[in-house]
């Protein structure tokens, strides 16, 4: 196997910290495996002397055990076992803990209705505060629509804030970004023992629940992965999957590996293998990483490990692979079979992840909003999309969010009522949609014309 190597590229070294106020409590607040690992890792970042804890809410995609304990690794011990909580218990932990800072580190759909919770549970409410826990390139209008009225989002990248701050711009959103290093980044590049990786290393698939989409595509990599297996006997090709069947996950996931391996003809060789556990764990005796899109690959590129975006499928904001492009990364299931590894462009470094721990600005930011706090005049932002409803609607959004964790009255109600009108206005919807996309083919006609 063609494996080429560099100087290990590493995360960014730590910066001196800011000098902060001191004694914060700030709670962090998780639903996903996904998003426990973000939240833990991004706790890990905060000064020593804040006081820190996290919890998990109930939801449908709480993790499981195996889960939870993978997406803790290296953080368990400053943090402690993080207890799973309903909404009301949850509403009672901020009433009791009045926490300065609140770290909403949940999907989008669940934060304004933990924000409902945080608001009715304080006195005084604490600064919130969001972000997304992996690559967020492209930037969406439904990522900032969903946290609109948190105080402040965290970010990984330069080139993410600038993409989140012209697109809240253009939306006339008022919400400012600040940049964290990817929290559970390596701190330094594994050594580079070349002949031991190739030969006895594995090579790591990191799979995702969204990309590819399609049965045929996920069939043809694990038909490429087996190729791989077979030409380099001496490698276990891993698919490292984030959830094992009945497990759950931040994005529902169709057509899993460990079933589809079932279908290969020819058989999968011995040594390709499916996988659960820590990522971290997996890349300790990596030879190469492989994936479509996975934040994975970020911290394979920490590790000095060489990486193969597969781009067989395109390269768009869908498969979310559009930061990928000008790093060098980019290969295609010939590479992927033949083995050829690359390292990132060191310029695109820079831009996508790898800046100065200097750059960081997250945590002095929510500092000034802790003081800003303290003053007494701290409204919350009204809340831009979906406000209309009252009552049904804040009903509507908690059942749709905790499903059967939320046994409510006014949330079965709320279902009952909002699920033909939701219907109803995805259907009108989707005839607008196809009647401006007939009058926009219909207007072409006539310009060639």
């Amino acid at each position: 196997m063609t494996i080429t190597h560099a100087e290990p590229s590493g995360a960014a070294e730590q910066a001196p910290e800011p000098v902060l106020t001191a004694g914060v409590t700030v709670l962090a607040i998780a639903d996903s495996d996904s998003y426990v690992k973000w939240g833990a890792t991004l706790l890990g970042q905060v000064p020593h002397d804040w006081k820190r804890s996290l919890v998990v809410l109930a939801s449908p995609v709480m993790p499981s055990g195996e889960q939870l304990a993978a997406a803790l690794t290296g953080t368990s011990e400053s943090i402690g076992a993080p207890p799973i909580l309903d909404l009301s218990a949850l509403a009672v932990r901020i009433a009791t803990l009045k926490p300065d800072v609140v770290l909403l580190s949940v999907r989008g759909p669940l934060v304004r209705v933990v924000v409902r919770a945080i608001v009715g549970a304080s006195e005084v409410r604490p600064v919130i505060v969001s972000g997304l826990p992996g690559i967020s390139i492209p930037a969406t209008r439904r990522a900032i629509s969903h946290r609109a009225q948190v105080d402040f989002f965290v970010l990984h990248s330069r080139r993410e804030v600038r993409e989140f701050e012209t697109l809240a711009q253009t939306m006339g959103v008022d919400m400012p970004f600040g940049l964290a290093t990817l929290p559970f980044l390596p701190r330094q590049a594994l050594p580079q023992k070349t002949q031991g990786r190739n030969q006895n290393g594995e090579v790591i698939f990191a799979t995702q629940a969204k990309v590819p989409a399609e049965k045929a595509d996920r069939l043809a990599l694990l038909g490429w992965l087996a190729e791989a297996a077979r030409r380099h006997p001496y490698l276990r090709v891993v698919v490292k999957v984030r959830a094992a069947r009945g497990e759950q996950q931040t994005h529902a996931k169709r057509y899993d590996y460990a079933d589809l391996m079932d279908e290969l003809r020819p058989r999968a060789p011995h040594n390709l293998v499916v996988a659960g556990g820590a990522m971290a764990d997996h890349l300790a005796g990596a030879a190469g990483l492989v994936t479509v899109s996975s934040t994975a690959a970020i911290e394979a590129i920490a590790l000095s490990i060489p990486v193969i975006i597969v781009n067989d499928f395109g390269v768009s904001a869908e498969l979310i692979n559009t930061v990928f492009e000008g790093s060098g990364l980019l290969g295609n299931c010939g590479d992927l079979v033949e083995g050829r590894f690359r390292h990132p462009d060191s310029a695109w470094l820079d831009d996508n992840y790898f800046h100065g721990a200097d750059k960081n600005d997250w945590l002095r930011r929510v500092d000034e909003l802790v003081a800003i706090r303290a003053t007494g005049d701290f409204p919350l932002k009204p809340l831009r999309h979906g406000a209309f409803g009252g009552v049904l609607r804040r009903a509507w959004d908690r059942k749709r969010a905790l499903g059967r964790f939320d046994r409510s009255w006014s949330g079965m109600v709320a279902l009952v009522l909002g699920t033909p009108v939701r219907y109803a206005l995805v259907v009108t919807r989707g005839v607008r949609s196809r009647r401006a996309r007939a009058r926009l083919a219909n207007a072409e006609t006539v310009g060639e014309q």
